[in-house]
């Protein structure tokens, strides 16, 4: 659960009107995936990020948002997660010494390993009991989720809180 929260929370409001994304750059794309990797790689995984967003965002039938428009339609994202998952075919492997053990092998790349464990964290959030409690932060200019962890949570971190209650104080006052 929390990889995938974790890693659809690389983009997120910049506090100046625009989105700040982690994995804009190649720089920001090593920091946080720990590797080093080539453009291509990181523009398939900004495009998964996008795919898992638009899940989420289906999931909670998160309204407009200031990510709105680069999420994807239902059944591209939903295809493009589930291709990525499938990019890392594993085989069971019985080794035998002392005593029978499981293993799992393939052939797959770093990268492709990397883009079937992301879209795997997702599909196994989203189809998990867990997903219930999964909410869009309503905080003016938010766009993070998060996972309702107690009945009267309502935001994603108590900043949003903050300035959600501020936003409402404002608009009463001035309206």
């Amino acid at each position: 659960m929390a990889l995938v929260l974790e890693f659809a929370s690389t983009v997120r409001h910049g506090g100046h009107g625009g989105l700040v994304d982690d994995l804009a750059t190649p720089e920001g794309f090593a920091a946080w995936t720990g590797a080093e990797a080539d453009e291509a790689l990181r523009q398939r995984v900004v495009e998964l990020r996008w795919a898992v967003r638009s899940l989420l965002a289906h999931a909670t039938q998160a309204n407009e948002r200031l990510d709105t428009p680069h999420l994807m339609d239902f059944e591209r994202a939903l295809k493009t997660v589930n291709e990525a998952a499938a990019r890392v075919p594993r085989a069971a492997q019985l080794e035998w010494t002392e005593q029978p053990r499981l293993r799992y092998e393939d052939s797959a790349d770093a990268g492709d390993r990397l883009l079937a464990t992301l879209a795997t964290a997702a599909i196994e959030f989203l189809a998990s009991g867990t997903r219930e409690d999964l909410r869009a932060c309503p905080a003016p200019r938010c766009i993070r989720y998060f996972v309702k962890a107690h009945p009267r949570q309502e935001w994603c971190k108590p900043s949003c809180g903050n300035r959600a209650r501020v936003s409402r104080h404002y608009h009463r006052a001035h309206d």
